[in-house]
């Protein structure tokens, strides 16, 4: 819970000084990258983590992996966070900076599993249907493919989820078989 806090804090701060800059655009495409970068990488985030190794060295690692990827507003503030030894919190700091980009300019982001891939048509009825849901007009679409749903699709959009699949619906129907509700009156 104070990580989150903490991350919020400093997201928004970023977010406010990319505004003030006007570099807001540049700094998105930079934490989506740090992201992704240390979302993928297990060893990067043990090393972030880790308070055995010093803060200089994590610096110098940082550098090494961003420097002339990222804008200089970026660099600056993961110079900050390594010297206030919060470097741990990069990753929470970039997921949070996505999130509050994303209210400052009314994305909505959603997610929808279905069995097969989205079609065109499909994928804009899929923004229709969260564009209705939640009044905001830009939609980010995640698409997964899960063969196991047989058929239809699961919509996550924040906290709501819609499941129109198959498979929720053959185990609606299992469930209801097994009440057995039927009584012979003979």
């Amino acid at each position: 819970m104070a990580d989150q806090r903490v991350a919020a804090r400093y997201a928004k701060s970023l977010l406010d000084l990319g505004q003030e800059q006007g570099v807001l655009e540049a700094v998105k495409q930079d934490m989506d990258l740090l992201g992704q970068v240390v979302g993928d990488s297990r060893e990067l985030r043990l090393l972030l983590r880790n308070p055995i190794v010093k803060h200089d060295k994590k610096l110098a690692i940082l550098t090494a992996l961003f420097q002339g990827k990222v804008s200089d507003l970026t660099m600056r503030f993961m110079l900050l966070l390594t010297q206030k030894n919060r470097e741990s919190a990069l990753e929470s700091v970039a997921t949070e900076f996505n999130v509050q980009y994303n209210a400052l300019r009314g994305i909505q982001t959603a997610e929808v599993t279905s069995a097969l891939p989205l079609t065109p048509v499909l994928r804009l009825e899929m923004k229709q249907l969260v564009t209705r849901q939640t009044g905001r007009a830009e939609v980010e679409l995640a698409e997964k493919v899960d063969a196991d749903l047989i058929g239809g699709f699961v919509l996550r959009v924040g906290d709501v989820q819609l499941d129109e699949s198959v498979r929720s619906s053959l185990r609606k129907m299992r469930v209801a078989l097994q009440e057995n509700s039927y009584q012979n009156k003979l």
